[in-house]
């Protein structure tokens, strides 16, 4: 039998299944202390990589003139796609994403917490499994972040658009854009209104193939 520690497993999985992008529903007016990012960072670089490589740096943005900035690049990166794409969506769920989407560009500056996910190195023009093992050794730890913040009663979304601007937030944020990678840029705020429920999802025995691609089999 094993020794390992069991989990409360109605918490667990109600944490991993209500963990949401959370754009319109992000406070900007109640401020988020540093411990409680740190704290979350401390659970976050807990997250396997891959060599052992711990290449993961953190860029966490506070400074008004700098969160606005950034807003301000995001909306010119992709403000016009987020609403084009709302505008020609068809599936209810699919356009409320993109609306929210298009609150959290209008809405971003003010949102106290900015936090961009960076590792050493780029991977441009290199094989699939250079850059599965780079992009690898970041995201699992950014999840575990968002993850962390949840439970903590905060919010974030899981956002790339400024990065067709990466090199001018590499020159804003003083990042080495030759040496360092940035992944995303997660809006950080405590969240408001009720707890949020499981999103509408595919049956998994659906998109699941056992043994060869396409082959499905029931529960």
């Amino acid at each position: 039998m094993s020794s390992s520690p069991r989990f409360d497993l109605s918490q667990t999985d109600r944490l991993l299944s209500t963990t949401r992008s959370v754009r319109k529903r992000l406070d900007p007016a109640r401020p988020v202390p540093a411990e409680v990012i740190l704290d979350c960072l401390r659970l976050a670089v807990q997250a396997p990589t891959g060599g052992n490589g711990q290449a993961w740096r953190w860029v966490v943005v506070t400074d008004a003139a700098k969160r606005r900035e950034l807003a301000r690049l995001y909306r010119e990166s992709g403000r016009d796609y987020l609403q084009s794409a709302n505008d020609q969506a068809s599936h209810p769920q699919t356009r409320r994403v993109y609306e929210s989407a298009l609150v959290l560009a209008d809405s971003l500056a003010d949102i106290p917490v900015h936090v961009i996910p960076c590792i050493e190195g780029r991977v441009e023009n290199t094989p699939n499994v250079a850059s599965a093992s780079h992009f690898g050794s970041i995201i699992p730890a950014a999840w575990s972040f968002m993850l962390a913040l949840r439970s903590r009663g905060l919010g974030s979304a899981w956002t790339t658009l400024h990065l067709s601007k990466e090199e001018e937030v590499a020159s804003l944020l003083g990042i080495p854009y030759e040496s360092v990678t940035q992944v995303a840029l997660l809006p950080v705020a405590y969240t408001t209104g009720g707890d949020f429920r499981p999103a509408a999802r595919p049956p998994v025995e659906n998109v699941t193939y056992w043994d060869d691609w396409g082959s499905v089999r029931g529960v």
